[in-house]
C-alpha cells in the first residue's frame, strides 16, 4: 500500500506502507472447527491402547507371560521410589545450579557451568558408574567415614546428580524467560535482588518450567532401568534375572515393556492434562 505526502518546500514524496508479516501459527498447529474431525483425532492413543491391550491379554491368558510378569512386578515399588527420590533431589540441585548460572558472581557462574558441561559431556551409563563407584566412596574416604551407603542410594545419588545438570538448564531458561520489567518492578518496590528473585522471579519461572520438568520426570523413570548395572533389584534387573534363568527372553522383556509403557503413557497423559490446565490459567490471567 502506498500514499503521497509533501515535505517542507513543496516537494512531494511517496509513502510506502509495508504490510505486517503474518505471524500466526501454521495451519497444522492451529486447528479450528472447520477442520475434519479425523485430522485432530488422537489416533496414536488408539494404537497405543491396542498395543497395551494385546500385551495385557498375553500376560493374563498365557501362562509363560503371566509367570514372567509375576516375577518382575515386585520391583515396581523400588523403581517408583528411585524415580521420586531422584527427581526431588535433582530438582533441588538443578535450582541451586540455575541460580548459580544466573548469578552476578563470576565464581558461581563458572562453577555451575563446569558442573553442567561435565554432566552433558559424558554418557549417562558412564556417569552412573563414576558417581556410584568412584565419587561416592571417595567422599566417604575424605571424611574418614565408613561407606555403608546401599547400592540403591548410590544409584539414586548418581541419577540425581546426573539429572540435576539437565534440570538446571530448564530452570535457567525459565528464570531468563521472566520479563526484565518484573525485575525492575520489584526493585522499584524496594525489594532487594534476593527478595525479587524469591518472590517475583522464581514463582513465574517454576510455573513456566512445569511441562519440561514433567518430561524429565518421565525420562528419569525410564533411566532407572540403567540402575540394574549396580545390582539394584528394580524391574529391569528382575526381568534380566528371570530371562537368564529360564531362557524365556520373549516373555520377560515383553512383560517388562508392558510395565514401562503403562507407566510412561499414563504419566504423559497426566502431563498433557496439566499443560492444558496451565494454558487455560495463563489465558484467563490475561
Amino acid at each position: 500500500m502506498s500514499g503521497q505526502g509533501s515535505a517542507a518546500g513543496g516537494q512531494s514524496f511517496n509513502i510506502i506502507e509495508m504490510e505486517a508479516p503474518d505471524l500466526s501459527a501454521p495451519r497444522w498447529s492451529n486447528r479450528n472447527d472447520t477442520d475434519p474431525w479425523y485430522e485432530a483425532f488422537p489416533w496414536w492413543m488408539i494404537l497405543i491402547a491396542l498395543i497395551l491391550g494385546w500385551m495385557g491379554l498375553l500376560i493374563v491368558f498365557d501362562e509363560g507371560y503371566n509367570t514372567a510378569f509375576d516375577r518382575i512386578i515386585p520391583g515396581i515399588w523400588l523403581t517408583i521410589r528411585a524415580t521420586l527420590w531422584s527427581f526431588f533431589i535433582a530438582c533441588v540441585i538443578g535450582l541451586v545450579v540455575a541460580l548459580g548460572r544466573t548469578s552476578r558472581s563470576v565464581l558461581a557462574r563458572n562453577l555451575a557451568r563446569t558442573y553442567v558441561e561435565f554432566i552433558r559431556g559424558i554418557p549417562i551409563l558412564v556417569l552412573i558408574f563414576t558417581f556410584a563407584l568412584v565419587l561416592v566412596p571417595m567422599v566417604f574416604d575424605w571424611f574418614g567415614a565408613e561407606n555403608r551407603l546401599s547400592s540403591e542410594w548410590r544409584a539414586i545419588a548418581a541419577l540425581s546428580l546426573i539429572y540435576g545438570g539437565y534440570i538446571a538448564e530448564i530452570f535457567r531458561a525459565g528464570i531468563q524467560a521472566v520479563d526484565p520489567g518484573q525485575l525492575e518492578a520489584g526493585r522499584s518496590l524496594g525489594l532487594s535482588r534476593h527478595q525479587t528473585t524469591r518472590y517475583i522471579v522464581l514463582p513465574q519461572a517454576v510455573r513456566a518450567v512445569v511441562p519440561p520438568l514433567g518430561n524429565d520426570f518421565i525420562a528419569i523413570l525410564k533411566d532407572t532401568s540403567l540402575l540394574s548395572v549396580l545390582g539394584v533389584l528394580e524391574v529391569t534387573l528382575r526381568a534380566r534375572q528371570y530371562a537368564s534363568g529360564s531362557f524365556k527372553f520373549r516373555d520377560s522383556y515383553l512383560a517388562l515393556s508392558f510395565i514401562y509403557l503403562t507407566l510412561t503413557v499414563g504419566l504423559s497423559l497426566l502431563l498433557g492434562v496439566l499443560e492444558r490446565r496451565l494454558h487455560r490459567d495463563r489465558e484467563g490471567a490475561r
